[in-house]
């Protein structure tokens, strides 16, 4: 089934003529997405917080049963979280390392991930291995079956890249982990409604998301899977009575499921936008947009390699949404700025975020251009219009 483009535009609540290559940033909401929010605030300001939250329990409630359809996993394996961060740390900091277990990961991997393991690693004594790449890019399975030893305490992977176009071979470093018994998290923050995702097809124990890039949810929302039989293994870093029961003076209980991973205040106006936003995802099917999305990027890849000064980044047997790219003798940052005067929304990445990878390929800042199946073949061609332009200017 194909999507159809002219209704799923005609959901957007922005501009007509804004060009939106930004959702790899933060993606732009169907006008479903917002209403339900709206009209989730418009009930606090009514009622009151707790008796809005307490009206709409049902929906609330309603949210796990959308992610747990997402990412084919049980609703109690699901914890509603204020964005991919929290989760993703959350799943982290709830595992017991010691001095000497060893974390393995990717080139790619992205900074906030890669400052929690040093944070460990300056504390704890924890050893960090990066994996190394496969000439295409991604992780190289067999470089990672040899780093495989008894001092292997997590394998912490990106899935998608903040940049780079790669997609990561998530499925068989799965096979990998599960083959030794050894913890796998996976960051899924970009990945997470751009293609179809399957945590048993993963066999992950943790994955975290959030709502506001592919899945075109609002910001402040996200997600995250841990697996039912690791959840009475891992202690989350920090509690409250969301996540916990203090049964007597001296003691407390978890609760039995992913929520001891939860915070009892949470913006439920945003995470019912996350909830709207994935059925709307599901609706359209992941199988579509990851299809509608491939021919997009290849698209504007094809077409940015003709340009005069540009150099295409991309990366990985399997390429994504995110396509990145630099002009010689334009800063990226400017390039940015000055495609915004075309109405057109992009972002620029620098070296220190992905900053392995970027200094193994020597990468400069980066333009990244991230489509989405509410994009057109029109507004590539719009994009590299005003591109020649800025180049030429």
């Amino acid at each position: 089934m194909s999507i159809n483009l002219s209704k799923v535009q005609a959901d957007l609540c922005a501009s007509k003529q804004l060009i939106h290559f930004n959702s790899a940033g933060s993606s732009l909401m169907p006008r479903q997405v917002l209403d339900c929010q709206v009209q989730y605030l418009s009930l606090e300001a009514k009622l009151g917080g707790y008796e809005a939250a307490a009206e709409k329990a049902t929906e609330i409630n309603a949210i796990y049963a959308s992610v747990a359809k997402l990412i084919n996993c049980d609703t109690s394996e699901v914890a509603l979280v204020e964005n991919a961060t929290i989760g993703w740390m959350s799943a982290f900091y709830s595992i017991d390392f010691q001095a000497g277990d060893k974390i393995l990961t990717a080139e790619c991997e992205y900074v906030s991930n890669y400052l929690a393991y040093l944070k460990l690693r300056q504390e704890k004594g924890v050893i960090v291995a990066v994996i190394p790449s496969t000439s295409s890019g991604e992780v190289c399975i067999s470089a990672l079956e040899q780093l495989i030893d008894d001092r292997v305490k997590l394998i912490s992977i990106t899935h998608i890249p903040t940049n780079g176009g790669l997609v990561n071979p998530i499925e068989k470093i799965g096979k990998i982990a599960k083959q030794h018994d050894i913890l796998y998290l996976v960051d899924a923050c970009q990945a997470a409604g751009q293609l179809p995702i399957d945590v048993e097809e993963i066999q992950c124990d943790f994955l975290s998301a959030t709502g506001r890039k592919y899945l075109r949810g609002p910001r402040g929302s996200g997600f995250l899977y841990v697996r039912k039989s690791v959840q009475p293994k891992v202690t989350p870093p920090v509690i409250d009575v969301r996540s916990a029961t203090w049964t007597t003076v001296d003691d407390y209980q978890f609760s039995g499921d992913a929520t001891k991973f939860e915070n009892w205040e949470n913006n439920y106006s945003a995470l019912l936008g996350m909830g709207c936003a994935i059925d709307y995802a599901l609706d359209i099917g992941l199988e579509n947009i990851a299809a509608a999305n491939h021919i997009l990027a290849a698209d504007l890849r094809a077409k940015l390699t003709l340009l005069p000064r540009v150099t295409v980044w991309d990366i990985g047997s399997e390429k994504c949404a995110i396509v990145s790219f630099s002009v010689s003798g334009i800063q990226s940052r400017e390039i940015d700025q000055r495609l915004q005067h075309f109405n057109i929304n992009v972002s620029h990445s620098t070296p220190a975020s992905t900053l392995i990878d970027a200094s193994r390929r020597k990468l400069p800042d980066v333009v990244r251009a991230s489509v989405h199946y509410f994009n057109s073949i029109e507004q590539n061609d719009a994009f590299i219009k005003a591109l020649t332009e800025i180049i030429t200017s």
